[in-house]
């Protein structure tokens, strides 16, 4: 079987997916350790203030919400300047990733504080900015969760601007990990295969998707994940795209693959339903106007990306 589907594409569909319009200059070989002290001596330096999975916004003049805080502007707000992180540099100067100390209750009227997954789903800040929160949220997530030596248990310490932690006992150096996600749309011409989780919002229907396990390819685990979760047995396997998830700190690798079988055997441990789906009317649910109000992943989802091209496809 060849059709258009399995070609490369002709533009990069990652640019396209939500969380990824970073357009932060990282500046990875300048990462000095005194880069955050630097940054926030710079009177043009703009932070992003998060706090409890949530971020910091401004209420704007009727222009919107508003993310970025000036250094002095963010005092009200107790942020922890000393576990800040430099994201890298924007046209505007430095840009840090700061956790914020006061819990969303506490805050002003005229600041909200709204989780990632909320601000990324209603479109709440442009792409620019909400690519560098996800740089950010991943970063403290890995150093809220990172904060001891794995090899000695001692306390380490932040260095190279938040890019690395170093033990001051053991001498170890810890960087920030990114873990991989297989994320795969299994597709013939005719049909594609949907799976629905426990957890999903009513109505939902996705892409399989799961962990890529050690010493594992991007294909053997799309492989081994579709016929864990759905007893469908793939051979050709194809990359799409890739979505930085910031959930805590992971990389969505979007692949479709290519069905040997056809019949379904789900795991049902893992899935409330998986069932195959013709392209019409997986064309309704991307519209909203499935009859059973059956509807895939929003827009910004990887996803919803890898689902649209195959509806797409010829």
């Amino acid at each position: 079987m060849s059709f258009r589907l399995f070609d490369a594409p002709l533009r990069e569909p990652s640019q396209f997916v939500g969380f990824a319009g970073n357009i932060i200059d990282r500046q990875s070989e300048n990462r000095a350790d005194d880069s955050v002290d630097k940054a926030l001596a710079d009177p043009a330096t703009r932070l992003l203030l998060m706090h409890g999975g949530r971020l910091y916004l401004k209420l704007g003049d009727g222009s919107g919400l508003d993310p970025w805080f000036g250094a002095s502007e963010s005092e009200p707000f107790e942020p922890f300047l000393e576990q800040g992180v430099l994201l890298g540099f924007s046209e505007q100067g430095p840009v840090l990733a700061v956790p914020g100390g006061v819990d969303p209750e506490r805050l002003p009227e005229t600041i909200k504080a709204i989780d990632y997954r909320s601000v990324y789903m209603q479109g709440l800040i442009d792409e620019a900015a909400a690519g560098a929160m996800a740089q950010g949220a991943a970063l403290l997530a890995w150093h809220a969760s990172h904060r001891f030596c794995s090899k000695c248990g001692t306390q380490s310490q932040m260095r190279a601007g938040g890019y690395k932690r170093h033990c001051p006992n053991c001498g170890t150096e810890h960087f920030p990990r990114t873990d991989p996600v297989a994320i795969m749309l299994t597709a013939t011409r005719e049909k594609c295969l949907l799976g629905r989780g426990r957890h999903f919002a009513q109505g939902m229907y996705s892409a399989l998707a799961g962990f890529i396990e050690p010493g594992e390819t991007i294909e053997a685990a799309v492989r081994r994940e579709t016929l864990e979760e759905a007893g469908i047995r793939l051979g050709r396997v194809v990359y799409h795209a890739s979505q930085p998830w910031p959930f805590p700190y992971s990389l969505m690798i979007g692949c479709f693959g290519e069905p040997l079988n056809d019949d379904i055997q789900a795991d049902l441990n893992e899935l409330e339903d998986c069932r195959w789906f013709a392209r019409d009317e997986v064309r309704s649910m991307l519209t909203r106007e499935h009859p059973g109000n059956l509807v895939t992943p929003p827009k910004g989802a990887i996803a919803h990306h890898l689902i649209r091209a195959w509806v797409d496809s010829e």
